[in-house]
């Protein structure tokens, strides 16, 4: 089902090599512009067209009302809220031990000459959680808990409204709202959301300075319209994942993990990277078996079946961990003998997901790690979204009279080279005060 790519007589040159799914954001620009325009023009009556258009619903209020949370939160089966529960216990756990920044001692360069740093919250953040094929629910405690750890003052939540909830967003999504104490939650999605959150509407929406959360090509393309009036976290695409594996991994393992990522999207990309020849041709016909039953199938035999996946031969673990770092896929498991050993040799992913029992649909769930991660390559040099995203890093330099003087002949000097005699001034005053 998956095409396969002969790695094993390259030598370089992964990156372009390697299966990549088209996401062309600069296409979607053209759809989005005028719809974001609009919800800036308009406001509340241009989302409810966008509503009615593109959700085919227009909520009765864009807002959610906390007694909907409430009632959504109480009506959950009590096996899911449990699961819920531990969802956002591991999340918050990790994001408090893990990802929080601490505040340093400051930097002390000469008596009186004294730099710190302080780690500031952003104020107020719009977290997109997607509806569309898959209401990822679970993207509420991925965007909603490191921001609450971070101490963002102010959070708001958008989903599209779903015609079979009367124009409500799905209630699991305003169950976790609830859970997590958030009840600012609007009942918007798309382009149209991303633009209520930059802009605001007129006695509904304050304008934000924090966009987050995954979505469609339209979102994509609205936060990066938007990007410069307010944050965002990423441009994130299609969902990817990539196994390293040998002929120690179970191919019944191997090719789950493949069609897990697959059922997400038609556009997902899964890869396998191995220089087992024998591993490949059972994960093959594993795939085909397992796909036969599956309830998404149409779905995942697109995905799989795409330019995006593919199995990936290579010589040996060494190619193999290279052709990984070329891909620096969003999601990367090690099914190898020795994986730890070999995990730590990996410098571009997503996120890493060891041994035969950490598939990727843990992290989605209940790891504790995020979800939320760079895609198409972006692992090579970008992070997923954890505390750090919504803390911005302030620099506070404090200089006596003493501490300035030990320093103003060079400060002048560098001024001048520049060409910037004001810049010399606002130290030489400070000579004769």
């Amino acid at each position: 089902m998956l095409q396969t790519l002969d790695f094993t007589g390259v030598d370089g040159a992964y990156r372009t090599r390697l299966p990549r799914g088209q996401f062309d954001v600069d296409a979607a620009l053209d759809v989005v512009r005028p719809i974001v325009a609009d919800v800036a023009h308009r406001g509340e009556a241009a989302i409810m067209e966008y509503s009615e258009r593109f959700d085919g619903v227009a909520p009765t209020s864009l807002r959610v009302s906390a007694d909907v949370l409430a009632k959504a939160a109480a009506d959950l089966d009590p096996d899911l809220a449990d699961a819920f529960g531990e969802s956002i216990r591991r999340r918050r756990q990790v994001a408090q031990e893990l990802e929080v920044d601490t505040n340093p001692a400051p930097a002390i360069l000469a008596e009186g000459a004294r730099v710190s740093l302080r780690n500031i919250p952003v104020d107020r953040v719009g977290l997109y959680v997607p509806g569309g094929l898959a209401p990822l629910a679970s993207s509420v405690i991925m965007n909603v808990v490191p921001a609450q750890v971070a101490g963002v003052g102010s959070i708001a939540v958008a989903s599209p409204p779903q015609r079979e909830f009367g124009g409500l967003p799905h209630p699991n999504i305003l169950a976790l709202c609830h859970l997590l104490g958030v009840d600012e939650v609007y009942a918007v999605g798309g382009a149209q959301a991303v633009a209520m959150f930059a802009y605001g509407v007129e006695d509904i929406v304050e304008p934000v300075s924090l966009i987050t959360g995954p979505g469609n090509i339209y979102v994509v393309a609205a936060k990066r319209l938007v990007r410069g009036r307010v944050g965002i976290d990423s441009e994130a695409g299609p969902t990817e994942i990539a196994i390293v594996a040998d002929d120690t991994a179970n191919p019944v393992f191997v090719a789950a993990d493949l069609i897990s990522q697959a059922e997400h999207d038609p556009l997902a990309g899964s890869v396998l990277i191995t220089a087992s020849t024998a591993l490949a041709e059972k994960v093959q016909a594993e795939v085909e078996r397992q796909v036969v039953d599956a309830p998404n199938a149409d779905r995942i035999r697109t995905a799989l079946t795409g330019e995006q996946s593919a199995v990936v031969l290579v010589r040996d673990l060494d190619q193999a961990i290279a052709v990984a770092d070329a891909y620096a896929a969003e999601h990367l498991e090690i099914q190898t003998a020795d994986a730890d050993s070999v995990a730590a040799r990996i410098r571009n992913a997503g996120a890493i997901f060891v041994g035969d029992y950490s598939p990727v649909s843990l992290g989605d769930y209940s790891a504790g790690s995020t979800h939320v991660l760079p895609t198409a390559g972006a692992g090579a040099h970008s992070s997923g979204l954890t505390v750090r995203s919504f803390v911005r890093t302030v620099h506070v330099i404090s200089y006596d009279e003493q501490g300035l003087m030990a320093i103003a002949d060079g400060v002048e000097r560098f001024a001048n080279a520049e060409q910037l005699p004001g810049h010399a001034a606002a130290v030489t005053v400070r000579r004769r005060a």
